[in-house]
């Protein structure tokens, strides 16, 4: 079956010719449809970059990256916007909800863009809040929301669409603890019940031992990649920490 994602001999370059950094060196690496990815590293490794060229926003130096077949890399201006609003679904740390819309036309607004049928949206909208438990906020507006509702809301936005891949860029850091778990606990139903596949950056190991996987970058490299598997998450977390201490210095430089 083809993968969702194919990252092929990706590399990343900024500066000119007196000053060049090579930001992402030569990654590969492929996601299977359902997946749920995470993706560590300390500061400066290169997984930001990484994110920012598989969701379209900056464009590689050499390599290819596929996404249910069609190569982006390939893919000009004019048709990158229809190709985000049909395939991908954006998760932000600072959820990027617009405060003068109520919850349900945040996520609505997505729908319309995508050019969803009138009778159909009202339908999406409540099957998606049901499964993110938002029901109860769907008329107010983001200032009338917690933290943590709010991302619900901005999950329901990205995966309302029915997307071939979720990006989420640090979901839960501008949560508390029991807000972050609650996002993440929905992101596990998401994927177990909409076979949602997301990729996601996180510093943290609490919210990368939600994943499946992990794919850990330095240098701008893949330096090592871990399976979940039939562990716990408990024993998922410990393993974290284990590889996390590999990557050199301390744990908070990736924590």
């Amino acid at each position: 079956m083809e993968p969702i994602l194919n990252v092929e001999k990706v590399e990343k370059y900024f500066g000119n010719k007196s000053s060049i950094t090579k930001a992402i060196d030569n990654i590969g690496f492929t996601v299977q449809k359902g997946e749920f990815i995470g993706v560590m590293g300390a500061s400066g490794s290169g997984k930001t970059t990484l994110l920012n060229c598989i969701s379209t926003i900056d464009t590689v130096t050499t390599g290819h990256i596929f996404i249910n077949g069609q190569d982006i890399t390939s893919l000009k201006s004019k048709h990158l916007e229809k190709f985000r609003i049909n395939e991908l679904g954006f998760i932000f740390q600072d959820f990027n909800l617009l405060d003068t819309l109520t919850a349900y036309e945040n996520i609505a607004l997505a729908l319309t863009i995508k050019g969803e049928r009138a009778n159909k949206i009202d339908q999406f909208i409540k099957e998606v809040a049901a499964k993110l438990e938002i029901t109860d906020v769907l008329n107010k507006y983001p200032y009338q929301m917690s933290g943590g509702q709010k991302q619900r809301v901005a999950s329901a936005r990205a995966i309302v669409t029915k997307p071939s891949l979720i990006l989420a860029d640090e979901p839960t850091g501008a949560l508390d603890s029991k807000s972050a778990r609650l996002l993440l606990e929905s992101f596990e139903k998401l994927n177990r019940e909409l076979q949602a596949t997301i990729l996601m950056v996180t510093h943290d190991a609490f919210t990368a031992s939600y994943a499946h996987r992990i794919l850990f970058i330095k240098d701008g490299t893949i330096f090592n990649e871990i399976i979940r598997g039939d562990r716990s998450r408990k024993d998922f977390f410990n393993r974290i920490i284990e590889v996390v201490s590999l990557l050199g210095g301390d744990v908070s430089d990736v924590l």
